[in-house]
């Protein structure tokens, strides 16, 4: 007999499910020196002027933060080049994603996203008792017409991660555009950004090329990746001050701690510092699709630091033979894999490992190219 009365939507919902540990996967396969490809992280740790302001503001743990980490939004505000009024932070652009649920979803009420995506999308939905509306990939990608079309009466948010996770495509702000004025202005639509920093720049800018037209449209990004801070847990969102108003009502008391506020300060500051890690893991990224389509695979256009094999049934089988060679990705039942870039070393462990894994299995046009 179940403790409590839970609620219904709670009891039916599957938890979030992180990317596998080295760790874990060392002691289920008793094997030692695995390396982690399965949660889009930067191999690279954060620069020195980052380290130093987290261990200076490490003597003031003692004091609780700012709550609205007012001087972090007025140098994110600058950076990107709005208001400060138009900036809100939070525990990552997953407590962003959260924010934006609670604020918007009733019981009942729709959010409509194209799936494959970001696993925390249905997860966050059905906390509130909302209902998702997955709208089908078009060869990876999103199929910006249906999801047009998936918006009804009860829809309240539309969810938009581009580049996509985990099939790593994007859509322009052009396209994006395009959907946007279809959608009710009621309607608010999250462009999620949190691979920003690893698009072809030719996609365009949704802070500058949507915000400023669209009033309902909410872009989050994050620290996480790019900045190397995915432990510090510091996300940011964009919109108009009437939208920001309202998600910072439901941001938890201070969610974004003390270390993630210097830490981000850091950051803006150091941003020479920060790039060349960048760079290369762009240029692994073209290395490692470049050997992958060599080998005969026909990969979705990778615009994030991860690269998508989609291998079908064989995903399972896959991903527990990487990992009892030491290279822990991300399976996605029956669909495919994602494989963080990592160094050049570890993207060679892996290019290794999943040669002599698929080899058996056949040749790489055996395996669905398309959704």
């Amino acid at each position: 007999m179940p403790i409590g009365r839970v609620r219904p939507s709670i009891a039916a919902m599957a938890p979030y499910r992180p990317g596998k540990s080295a760790a874990q996967a060392e002691a289920e396969h008793g094997i030692a020196d695995a390396i982690k490809l399965a949660s889009n992280e930067n191999p690279f740790p954060p620069v020195p002027a980052v380290t130093a302001a987290i261990a200076a503001a490490a003597s003031g743990v003692n004091r609780y933060a700012d709550h609205r980490a007012a001087e972090l939004r007025a140098a994110l505000a600058s950076w990107v080049g709005v208001e400060p009024d138009q900036v809100t932070v939070g525990c990552g652009s997953v407590g962003l994603l959260q924010q934006l649920c609670i604020t918007y979803l009733d019981p009942g009420d729709e959010a409509v996203f194209p799936w494959l995506s970001f696993e925390a999308y249905p997860v966050m939905v059905a906390q509130m008792a909302a209902t998702s509306v997955r709208v089908p990939l078009v060869d990876h990608t999103f199929d910006l017409d249906a999801v047009a079309a998936a918006v009804t009466d009860r829809t309240k948010l539309v969810l938009l991660a581009t580049p996509n996770n985990p099939t790593g495509t994007a859509v322009s702000t052009a396209a994006l555009a395009a959907m946007i004025e279809r959608v009710p202005s009621d309607v608010i639509v999250l462009v999620d950004e949190a691979y920003r920093e690893f698009v072809d720049p030719g996609f365009g800018d949704p802070v500058a090329d949507l915000v400023p037209r669209f009033p309902n449209v909410v872009v989050s990004r994050t620290l996480s990746k790019a900045y190397g801070l995915a432990g510090l847990r510091l996300g940011y969102a964009v919109g108009a001050p009437e939208v920001i108003t309202e998600l910072d009502k439901v941001l938890l008391a201070f969610a974004v701690n003390g270390l993630a506020q210097a830490a981000g300060l850091a950051a803006l500051g150091a941003l020479d510092e920060i790039r060349p890690n960048i760079d290369t893991l762009l240029t692994e990224r073209t290395r490692l699709v470049g050997e992958l389509v060599q080998a005969g695979w026909r990969l979705p256009d990778a615009q994030a630091n991860f690269v998508y094999l989609p291998i079908g049934a064989a995903t399972a089988g896959v991903a527990v033979e990487l990992e009892r060679r030491g290279v822990v990705v991300r399976p996605f039942a029956n669909e495919g894999i994602r494989v963080t870039v990592g160094t050049v070393e570890q993207n060679d462990r892996f290019l290794a490992a999943f040669g002599e894994v698929i080899a058996p299995l056949g040749e790489p046009s055996r395996f669905p190219t398309e959704t």
